[in-house]
């Protein structure tokens, strides 16, 4: 089992506690650090975020959210082994081309340590400012996947859909694994069926204790009916009291999470505040480590 810490670009917004927090998550034993984004936050809005009972998102308009992919570069640019993934990039706002450039070029500079974590957005508010249409942000995203993906395989690319159409182009550098993994987020079954039909990992960030295992079946379906290997699918999700103030012995939940599929598992940065040395060490120590000489 490996770990994860998440909402770090949004619990540590200021590039010297970036880098700060960077260094001691990989000495820790982190396999990753996993950002957050909004482009624009709306001083008013009618749609519901679906990871917090109140439906708003935590804090308020004024709250600094840096660009997911500027931060993990100057997050990278400091450490050396520690992964990073956007948890999500709302891919139906972006540029599939630049996005393919940018990520290529910070996965070719990391050394291979990114992957891209994508979601098809919950804020209609955001894309009416942004001026992307909100209907059909699904069939948007998986033509933009297809699109990356063609982009990364190889020069003089190809590419015919609704929403973006190319032919011989060529983007460079390329990633150094030969492509960038695609993590679908999304803790809906369209997000199961669209992980198993064309991700590299699953991320359903907001399941619940009894949801996890029926997700994952979901996702594993759609693969065995795309021709995909759906064991080679990772999946990142939350683990219940998995917490660097837990008392008592947290293998029996790890290893359940291990049971249903789950490869590896979540904790906010802000579970390790205000002493962000000697927690994130401890937690290492205690939970990392162990799992890691299993």
């Amino acid at each position: 089992m490996k770990f994860a810490l998440m909402f770090a670009n949004a619990t540590v917004p200021d590039a010297k506690g970036a880098a700060r927090l960077g260094r001691l998550a990989e000495d820790a034993g982190f396999d990753a650090l996993i950002t957050v984004e909004h482009v624009i936050w709306p001083s008013a809005y009618s749609s519901a975020y679906p990871y917090a009972p109140s439906g708003k998102i935590p804090g308020n308009p004024s709250t600094p959210l840096p660009d997911p992919l500027i931060w993990m570069a100057w997050v990278a640019a400091t450490t050396s082994r520690i992964k990073f993934m956007t948890g999500i990039v709302i891919l139906p706002q972006r540029n599939p081309l630049v996005l393919a450039k940018e990520v290529a070029t910070l996965d070719s500079m990391s050394g291979g340590r990114i992957e891209l974590g994508i979601g098809v957005g919950w804020l209609k508010e955001e894309f009416d400012a942004l001026g992307v249409p909100w209907e059909r942000r699904g069939k948007r995203a998986d033509e933009y996947v297809g699109a990356m993906r063609a982009l990364w395989a190889g020069d003089d690319a190809c590419f015919s859909g609704e929403f973006v159409s190319f032919k011989g182009v060529s983007s460079n550098p390329k990633p150094p694994r030969g492509s960038v993994p695609i993590v679908v987020g999304g803790h809906s079954p369209a997000a199961a069926e669209r992980a198993g039909r064309l991700g590299d990992g699953f991320f359903p960030l907001n399941a619940g204790q009894g949801e996890i295992g029926t997700l994952i079946q979901m996702m594993r379906r759609a693969a065995d009916a795309a021709g995909r290997d759906a064991g080679a699918i990772t999946v990142t999700t939350t683990c219940a009291g998995l917490s660097p103030k837990a008392g008592g012995d947290l293998r029996p939940a790890i290893e359940e999470r291990a049971r249903e599929g789950v490869t590896r598992v979540i904790v906010p940065v802000s579970s390790f505040l205000p002493d962000l040395e000697e927690s994130l060490a401890r937690f290492g120590e205690k939970v990392i480590r162990p799992f890691a000489d299993a």
